[in-house]
């Protein structure tokens, strides 16, 4: 009976939230073998040789661009949906994938200029990716501070939907701005099929699916915090309202 009471109170309210909590745990125990998998991948790769032992980071950086591009992708999507359905997990939804979005592309930029001192002698240059993507930085990292500082509410949920909403715009900019700057960025052109070199493509493979499933797991584990917060906001608005009754 106390088991079943304890995983009431550990489970969101809300069904899709409490199905999404569900799945994190199993997630998590897939997540420690695959980070096995990953750190034996980066270890064995061959070095290369014009870049040395400083070009592994490429296991680390594209795939952490890529779950920076998601998080974002997610916060739009989840914004869109909060606009149509008026449904608040879809508004916990978005400020997840911000935040992790967020997380990853700090990521992203940290480890981006530790590659370039390596390869091109500097750690920063306004190469038109690193400033489009310093950009997508602060336009997501404003919309973390609007839903930390303002007083909550449906108005705020609107106004952070539509805005990362327009965000989104700055993604496929990013990716394809090598091509509208051709021969004037400093960065490598997107990496295409076969482009990587000998026994570089399943290291490669191995860290863009762990890193996918380290944002899935802590997307859902930010959903599941979000979604808790709310269920006990409600429960003391509830507390309150039953004591002035």
């Amino acid at each position: 009976m106390s088991n079943s009471k304890s995983q009431r109170q550990t489970l969101p309210s809300n069904p899709v939230e409490r199905n999404v909590s569900m799945a994190i745990r199993p997630l998590g125990a897939l997540l420690i073998l695959l980070l096995v998998a990953y750190g034996w991948a980066v270890y064995s790769a061959p070095i290369d040789r014009v870049q040395g032992v400083i070009q592994k980071i490429l296991y680390v950086h594209p795939p952490m661009a890529y779950g920076a591009y998601l998080g974002f992708v997610v916060t739009g999507i989840a914004g869109g949906l909060y606009l149509w359905r008026r449904e608040e997990a879809w508004d916990r939804l978005a400020v997840a994938g911000a935040e992790v979005g967020v997380l990853f592309c700090t990521l992203m930029i940290v480890t981006g200029p530790i590659w370039a001192k390596g390869t091109w002698g500097r750690y920063w240059s306004w190469d038109p990716r690193l400033t489009v993507t310093l950009l997508l930085w602060f336009v997501y990292l404003a919309y973390m501070l609007l839903r930390s500082f303002s007083t909550g509410g449906e108005r705020t949920a609107r106004f952070a939907a539509v805005y990362g909403i327009l965000g989104i715009v700055l993604i496929p900019l990013n990716y394809y701005i090598i091509e509208i700057f051709s021969g004037r960025s400093m960065h490598p052109e997107n990496l295409e099929r076969g482009s990587l070199g000998d026994g570089m493509g399943f290291p490669f493979l191995i860290g863009n699916l762990t890193l996918f499933v380290v944002f899935i797991y802590l997307l859902l584990l930010r959903w599941q915090v979000e979604a808790l917060r709310a269920d006990e906001v409600q429960r003391i608005q509830q507390g309150i309202g039953a004591e002035a009754g």
